[in-house]
């Protein structure tokens, strides 16, 4: 367990105004960032990750996309294609979810 910086696990200011005002509690990344038992702090709240587990891009659900912040999994997949240069969906791709609580 060990203190990390938020722009580590959440990578932009959007991401991290959600993850402080509950709307954002997990991200996929393409691989490990954290640890279980990490923490972060954002603006003095503390978060600790509380789950890291592997997954693909065709387990993910419309749960998954409000969890960070999205209103459903078809504006999930936009936000991948713009923020990613040649992104491709591959239901088969191995992502790493990262959930997190307020502390």
């Amino acid at each position: 367990m060990s203190e990390i910086e938020p722009d580590v696990l959440l990578p932009n200011g959007r991401m991290r105004q959600g993850a402080l005002d509950g709307e954002v509690t997990q991200i996929h990344r393409g691989q490990s960032y954290a640890e279980e038992g990490d923490r972060f702090s954002i603006d003095g709240e503390s978060f600790e990750v509380v789950e890291v587990s592997e997954r693909t891009l065709g387990d993910l659900t419309d749960e998954d996309a409000r969890a960070e912040g999205m209103a459903d999994l078809a504006e999930y997949r936009k936000v991948l294609d713009r923020a990613h240069e040649n992104f491709e969906w591959d239901d088969d791709s191995t992502v790493v979810r990262h959930r997190f609580e307020r502390r």
